[in-house]
């Protein structure tokens, strides 16, 4: 059943309002997308382009805005040394997540604003502005925890349906995996599933391919940062999966310690999946 965008709003504007930075920092994306732009590299060699620049200031400019009291940790401001202090409820923003979709032109790569609370993810958007696909879900003021799907059509949300994981079908399922990291400890871990198809998604898109049922596990052995899957593991539990970590098979947390440097900020080896009951052919 499809929703309409303004009856939310009415119901949510707050959190309609942070849809909406995602749509503005998409658009500016898009905009030095089509048009091409230079390629640098960070410092540990992974590339950023003016675009992550850009939408970053959009959305620090409009979460500052909506929410004063909030503390922001945006990646291309901890990349510049600026890590605020967090206590126990921030935002986490990837401005451009899947640079290298963006550098290699396949349009995976998405927009990420997530809102933590004592460690977990409460709330969610994931905007892919080349597909026009928007994802989103939780809570931002404890309400009702649902996970929504819709198409951008014009800067305006359209076709918005509520989304679920799915029961998986243990014996036939269905795996996503990155298209530019997968190691071999993923692969020795992909080995233990019975595993039907593999399909190789770029950015955090993945997530919320599991949270809309499109699919059932996706395990990643490698180093991510918080800001790279916050949005979309909140829209993933919020549609009623969840992501844990490899090693102890307990829900991933998050967490800015008060004294932080960026590597406090990796997350460690772990699974993203729709079914729980996964976990038990891993064991």
């Amino acid at each position: 059943m499809s929703l309409n965008i303004d009856t939310i709003r009415q119901q949510s504007p707050n959190e309609v309002s942070v849809l909406d930075l995602a749509l503005k920092a998409g658009a500016a994306i898009v905009a030095i997308y089509e048009e091409g732009c230079d390629i640098d590299s960070k410092a540990d060699g992974s590339p950023v382009t003016k675009a992550d620049q850009i939408a970053e200031d959009i959305i620090l400019g409009g979460l500052n805005a909506l929410f004063p009291d909030i503390p922001v940790v945006a990646e291309e401001a901890v990349e510049a040394g600026h890590l605020p202090n967090c206590g126990t409820r921030y935002f986490l923003v990837d401005p451009l997540d899947g640079t290298r979709e963006f550098v290699n032109r396949n349009g995976e790569f998405t927009v990420n604003i997530a809102l933590i609370e004592n460690g977990a993810p409460v709330f969610g958007v994931v905007s892919a502005p080349v597909k026009g696909d928007i994802c989103w879900g939780g809570s931002l003021n404890g309400g009702k925890v649902a996970a929504f799907s819709g198409q951008v059509v014009s800067d305006k949300i359209e076709d918005v349906a509520e989304i679920t994981v799915r029961e998986a079908d243990l014996d036939n399922l269905t795996l996503l995996a990155s298209r530019s990291h997968l190691s071999q400890e993923t692969e020795q871990l992909i080995a233990r599933l019975d595993v039907k198809e593999r399909i190789c998604v770029g950015s955090s898109l993945k997530l919320c391919w599991l949270a809309a049922g499109k699919a059932d596990v996706y395990p990643r052995m490698g180093p991510t940062m918080q800001w790279d899957i916050a949005a979309g593991d909140a829209v993933l539990r919020a549609a009623g999966g969840v992501t844990v970590r490899r090693d102890d098979r307990m829900p991933l947390t998050y967490e800015v310690p008060g004294t932080a440097r960026k590597s406090d900020l990796l997350n460690p080896d772990f699974i993203a999946l729709g079914d729980r009951r996964i976990l038990e052919h891993l064991s």
